[in-house]
């Protein structure tokens, strides 16, 4: 995640320095493109994929510790976009897209957790579908900054909610429908033939994700209250 926000600061350092050195009115870009009421696009991103976790406030099995250790890696996203012009500086925007993720968690230590079994490799497409809103800021020659924010609907094609076994099968299973709220900021560039956007937001899941064991007194799950998501994307969109 703090290389996402190295990167970001630096694209937007870039445009700080870029909007200084040229403040003189320049010809400006695209310029019919934010008249529209309807305008379409496409993006590409990555992004990474942790979990919140809570804990019960009693456990009663030793272990060597009560949270969950979080092992994050780096995903890719593809989708489309539809927006909708509201208003000079407002606009609605669906993105709906495709999301394949890959995270990691050691459960603690204790009882029937062993170094052997307390691994778990979670990879995940998610069909991805946010409804968001877009406040502008009015544009400075062919830079606009934005900040964006919503809610969300994801369903996860390889949550194993059904499955049979648990973990002590060795399989983690997790509930399919997750709902989320997200923020996040970007800067819109005015190119000679179409608007580029790269953006980053925060992705905040709200339900319980957690399927548990089916022995209430799984050594694996019965320490953890609620288990929900929590993202990073960082996308560049083309419109």
């Amino acid at each position: 995640m703090k290389r996402y926000f190295l990167l970001f600061i630096i694209l937007c350092s870039f445009t700080s320095t870029q909007a200084q050195l040229f403040t003189k009115e320049k010809v400006q870009q695209s310029v019919d493109i934010d008249n529209k009421r309807w305008s379409w696009g496409y993006f590409l991103g990555l992004n990474s994929y942790d979990f919140n976790f809570k804990y019960n406030e009693y456990d009663p099995s030793p272990r060597t510790g009560r949270e969950v250790g979080i092992q994050r890696n780096i995903g890719f996203n593809v989708g489309l976009l539809g927006n909708l012009k509201l208003h000079k500086n407002l606009d609605l925007r669906l993105q709906p897209g495709v999301n394949f993720a890959s995270r990691g968690f050691y459960f603690p230590i204790g009882n029937g957790v062993t170094e052997d079994n307390r691994y778990r490799e979670i990879n995940s497409t998610y069909i991805h579908v946010p409804l968001l809103l877009k406040i502008n800021t009015n544009r400075l020659n062919n830079f606009r900054p934005f900040l964006i924010g919503g809610v969300s609907y994801s369903a996860n094609l390889s949550s194993n909610e059904d499955n049979e076994d648990d973990n002590e099968d060795g399989q983690f299973r997790m509930t399919t429908n997750t709902y989320n709220w997200e923020i996040g900021f970007g800067i819109d560039f005015y190119l000679y033939y179409f608007k580029f956007t790269p953006s980053i937001r925060g992705v905040f899941g709200l339900n319980d994700e957690l399927v548990r064991d089916d022995n209430p007194n799984s050594h694996f799950t019965r320490n953890i209250d609620k288990m929900t998501t929590r993202a990073i994307f960082l996308n560049f969109t083309f419109q």
